[in-house]
């Protein structure tokens, strides 16, 4: 079973849904297009799923398209709820600033190294550490517009590059 039979479960009208969420992704403004909960959603299930490499591509890819302010906003508000869940999060010239968090590359490795070690933590920090949409211990990240687009990029992204894959192994294989 490749991954994206595991993301699909082998259906159709899955499939068919993950394509009309990246299209949405593709077409409008990251955070735009979808629910917080869809966006949570998709996110658990194609994460959870994916090898470390191709996390974070998409996460890269995902940061990229946001602008090197918005970049250093999603990293300081990671940062401040990782410390508030124990997690360690890099501060090299300890100012709590992270100046290195407008480099996408350097925020997709972080986000990349969050999701190695706890899986599900990543999901739990931007989804609120209750899992409610509407607050919650130490914040709810969700509400942040750029935490949503990272979140939707980061499983969109990810779920594009698999299809293409798998279109060009097809190919291949008819040829």
């Amino acid at each position: 079973m490749n991954l994206l039979e595991k993301i699909f479960g082998g259906s159709q009208a899955q499939e068919n849904d993950y394509r009309n969420f990246v299209n949405r992704y593709e077409q409008g403004l990251p955070h735009e297009g979808y629910s917080d909960e869809e966006v949570l959603n998709r996110y658990q299930q194609v994460s959870r799923q994916l090898p470390p490499d191709l996390y974070q591509e998409s996460a890269q890819e995902a940061f990229s398209r946001m602008s090197p302010q918005e970049r250093t906003q999603f990293g300081r508000s990671l940062q401040q709820q990782t410390r508030s869940s124990n997690l360690d999060f890099p501060d090299l010239n300890q100012d709590g600033i992270d100046d290195r968090f407008q480099d996408p590359n350097y925020l997709a490795q972080t986000t990349g190294r969050v999701h190695q070690q706890q899986p599900d933590m990543l999901s739990q920090i931007l989804g609120g550490v209750t899992g409610s949409f509407t607050g919650g211990q130490g914040g709810n990240i969700m509400s942040n517009p750029l935490a949503k687009g990272a979140m939707a990029g980061i499983a969109a992204l990810a779920v594009k590059k698999l299809m293409q894959n798998n279109s060009c192994k097809s190919v291949l294989w008819y040829n």
